[in-house]
């Protein structure tokens, strides 16, 4: 598996991450024609060269005529989805908004719905967001960590008037991250970088065992003494080793609940971040069918995926166990076709590997080839294999 490493040597922004993945080696023209499927005509991305302390580094800027003040999540949600992005990067790019609206209406005290973002709805913010996740994707990066997050301490002006940093939105982002204090009165860490690194990174520690592949430098707007850079560092696992991580299994039994109701359900779970949802049909009590609803994921996910089954199912109750996870090393690649590029997702084992075509891939070339959708995993197979 591919794995991103950010080291956060004096914070990050959602324009560092930009930068940052691409010094790695993704073609700012890749980045740039991805970021067109989201169909704006109001930003124009640069890319540049620039010197942060004694660190070449490159700079990537939005630049926009943007005049909207303010959005919902709702208008934000419709801009995603009116977009030609693939399915999956506007699911997560969503779910980095839902975290974003969230985080501000506990703070503010109100309701969701009535959250309006200021500085984090404009366009550069929408097209950091996508990018970042694009970036990654464009990578083939499979896994994000960070290392543990800088936090300055001072006051800084906003739409609300004057913000204690961090901003109360990063910290709120932020709960569950390993964070460390800097001597800084500056904000280190936006709010837009704190919310990506809760949707993408599963860990915040040391850098993890890879070989090592590329280190990219991505800049920062201010200028200070210190380098205003965040570095990634990507590099892949060693063939054959996976490793071990701790997630959280949810389980409830339901007998009374409309079986129209039961996919829906698993949908919901699996776009709100579930790393798997699934149902087993199971004889309950007086002899009535029901259905075990079963949940893994990480265990940051847990109380959320909790709150979206008492929601959505007649439940009165979710079992909750710590389980371990062995996985194989893992990589996506991407393979040309006579049906165009297919994702393929690789695992490596002592044995060998094994590999899977992206469904959604697949699925996409299938309908505008017109051809049965085997035919399509055979041909991503077949070249895999070469």
């Amino acid at each position: 598996m591919k794995t991103a490493y950010f080291d956060l040597i004096s914070g990050a922004s959602g324009d560092m991450i930009l930068g940052a993945l691409v010094d790695a080696g993704l073609p700012f023209t890749e980045l740039r024609d991805a970021l067109n499927l989201l169909g704006l005509p109001e930003f124009e991305l640069t890319e540049s060269r620039v010197m942060r302390g004694a660190f070449a580094a490159t700079k990537i800027d939005v630049h926009t005529a943007d005049t909207v003040h303010a959005r919902g999540l709702a208008e934000i949600a419709q801009i995603i989805a009116a977009s030609r992005l693939p399915a999956h990067i506007q699911e997560r790019a969503l779910r980095v908004f839902q975290r974003m609206a969230e985080a501000e209406a506990g703070i503010h005290g109100v309701p969701v719905e009535t959250i309006h973002f200021h500085e984090l709805g404009a366009v550069d913010t929408i097209v950091d967001v996508t990018g970042a996740l694009l970036a990654l994707e464009g990578l083939g990066v499979g896994r994000v960590v960070s290392s543990p997050v800088p936090l300055g301490r001072g006051m800084a002006r906003s739409a609300h008037g004057a913000m204690p940093l961090p901003a109360p939105a990063t910290v709120a982002l932020l709960r569950g991250a390993k964070v460390v204090g800097v001597d800084h009165a500056l904000e280190t860490v936006t709010p837009t970088a704190a919310a990506l690194l809760a949707e993408l990174a599963e860990d915040y520690g040391p850098i993890p065992p890879m070989n090592l592949t590329a280190v990219g430098y991505g800049a920062g707007t201010r200028l200070t003494p210190e380098p205003n850079v965040l570095r990634v560092l990507l590099g892949d696992a060693a063939a054959g080793s996976g490793g071990t991580e701790k997630l959280v299994m949810l389980e409830t039994n339901v007998d009374d609940m409309s079986p129209e109701v039961h996919g829906y359900v698993v949908e919901r779970l699996l776009g709100a971040g579930a790393l798997d949802a699934y149902l087993t049909p199971v004889l309950m009590k007086k002899g009535r069918p029901g259905v075990v609803i079963s949940v893994l994921c990480r265990p940051d996910e847990a109380p959320q995926l909790r709150g979206l089954l008492f929601a959505e199912t007649t439940t009165l109750g979710i079992r909750t166990s710590e389980v371990a996870r062995e996985c194989l090393a893992r990589e996506i690649k991407t393979v040309q076709t006579p049906y165009g590029a297919i994702r393929v997702k690789v695992a490596h084992w002592a044995q060998g590997e094994k590999a899977a075509p992206e469904y959604e891939d697949c699925r996409r070339a299938a309908e505008a080839f017109r051809v049965p959708l085997q035919h399509i995993y055979q041909a991503a197979l077949r070249a895999s294999a070469e």
